[in-house]
């Protein structure tokens, strides 16, 4: 079984900055893409950012510019460093990761729990 456990949510006023990190952990040989997502209240769950485990990065139209993803794989985290936060980033973030248990096994994806990020205008 594999964890995620997200952390570094909070409260900034618009134009701030917070880093969010989800680190794995449990029975995990390697992991390929690892991924951020963000649900707001009564919204569908939506993509933010990816970042494979060469370091190739793709983004949301709305986190292009403002938002970085990166990843330590000695630590298998992956981090969402996002600047210039606006409040329709209001949302709970929660990550994910592609993790293959063994090796030659199929990956498999799990999800954390979320942290919420708050902007206040």
């Amino acid at each position: 079984q594999v964890q995620l456990v997200e952390s570094g949510g909070g409260l900034v006023q618009a134009g701030g900055s917070l880093r969010l990190s989800c680190a794995a952990s449990g029975t995990i040989f390697s992991i390929n893409a690892m991924g951020w997502y963000r649900q707001a209240p009564g919204k569908q769950r939506e993509f933010v950012a990816r970042i494979t485990s060469g370091g190739s990065t793709k983004y949301a139209n709305s986190a292009k510019g403002r938002f970085t993803i990166s990843r330590d794989n000695a630590k298998n985290t992956v981090y969402l460093q996002m600047n210039s936060l606006k409040p329709e980033d209001t949302a709970d973030y929660l990550c994910n990761a592609d993790v293959s248990p063994y090796s030659g096994s199929t990956d498999y994806r799990y999800w954390g729990q979320g942290t919420q990020v708050t902007v206040s205008s």
